[in-house]
């Protein structure tokens, strides 16, 4: 059966890819062409002139989407060779001076924007309220709710005056657990009402203030389901219904073990294939992939794996192909947005 080409542009259009390399690799350009919604750059992207690899990008369409880590502190690719200018949520946190926050992130927003990046895969919003967590700590601005509460949303308006979108992450809340979900699938044994009462409360401030993505983590909270959320139907509702949540919800990484021991894929590729298609059929609008420079195979092979899973699941029924409309409709507004911005 010949593949439809308006459903195989559907399927680009909700994937965010990596590559190796300074320039896009001709598997990229052609994705881009036909139809890619992003593409995610990490350190190893960005050691010559950004600016000049996202001109090339943006010429091939003006409306795809740039996304990078930029946290500032520890979680830089900007800055990765001499470390970030700027300090971390923690330390925001702890000065407790919004403004500072707000000025903070506008400064990191500009320089996202002479690099030509749309998007900011920050703030960190999770209340870090277990001082033995791996993988947030001094990521949070805090073990207060309404403290992260407060200068997530000055951070999310600092990016927003620079002219980049931000991402409120990790939904529901990644601060209570010892697990890191890079190397494994953290559980976070928390009642609902502890949820709603501390975990939630700067994600709804997020909404309130206007984020333009929120990125779901792979954690799982047993009060809500036995899926991780970034998987998880439930907590999409929670965002949508709940939260409000209007804009993108793009996934962490799906090369993390947390996605790769979850749906018992024999390996990283096996559970990108797997992930993206639970990802979606859950509620997530925009897939990241990961970084092929660590995951140990091309980015070309992940984006492939991907878009083959999605594109055979929608084909065969499995997947709604209203869900990915829907999907690729919220990242085509974002990215329409940013272009014009």
């Amino acid at each position: 059966m010949p593949t439809d080409p308006q459903l195989t542009r559907l399927v680009h259009s909700v994937l965010m890819p990596g590559f190796t390399g300074v320039s896009p690799p001709g598997w990229l350009s052609r994705a881009i062409e036909d139809g890619l919604g992003a593409v995610v750059y990490f350190a190893h992207n960005l050691t010559e002139d950004p600016a000049v690899l996202s001109e090339r990008l943006h010429e091939l369409r003006p409306d795809l989407l740039l996304a990078s880590d930029e946290e500032g502190g520890t979680v830089t690719r900007l800055h990765a060779r001499n470390g970030s200018p700027y300090p971390g949520h923690a330390t925001l946190g702890a000065a407790d001076t919004t403004t500072r926050t707000r000025d903070v992130a506008a400064a990191m927003g500009r320089d996202l924007r002479r690099a030509g990046i749309d998007i900011a895969l920050a703030p960190v919003v999770d209340v870090n309220v277990d001082p033995d967590n791996p993988v947030i700590g001094v990521r949070s601005f805090g073990t207060d709710a309404d403290r992260v509460a407060r200068h997530g949303t000055a951070f999310i308006r600092g990016l927003r005056a620079a002219g980049v979108a931000a991402t409120a992450k990790h939904f529901p809340g990644h601060g209570d657990t010892k697990a890191d979900s890079h190397t494994s699938l953290p559980v976070i044994d928390i009642d609902v009402d502890t949820l709603r009462e501390r975990e939630l409360v700067p994600f709804s401030a997020a909404v309130t203030a206007g984020v333009e993505l929120v990125m779901p983590g792979h954690l799982r909270i047993p009060a809500l389901d036995g899926a991780p959320a970034s998987v998880s139907p439930r907590c999409y509702t929670l965002l949508r219904e709940q939260l409000g949540f209007s804009g993108v919800a793009v996934t962490d990484a799906l090369d993390m073990r947390a996605i790769t021991h979850h749906t018992g894929a024999r390996d990283t590729v096996a559970g990108i294939a797997r992930g993206a298609v639970a990802a979606l059929s859950a509620g997530a609008d925009l897939l990241c992939l990961g970084n092929p420079s660590t995951a140990g195979h091309s980015g070309e092979r992940m984006f492939r794996t991907a878009h083959d899973a999605v594109l055979d699941a929608v084909t065969s029924g499995v997947l709604p192909r209203s869900r990915l409309t829907e999907a690729a409709e919220r990242v085509a507004a974002l990215g329409v947005s940013r272009a014009a911005a």
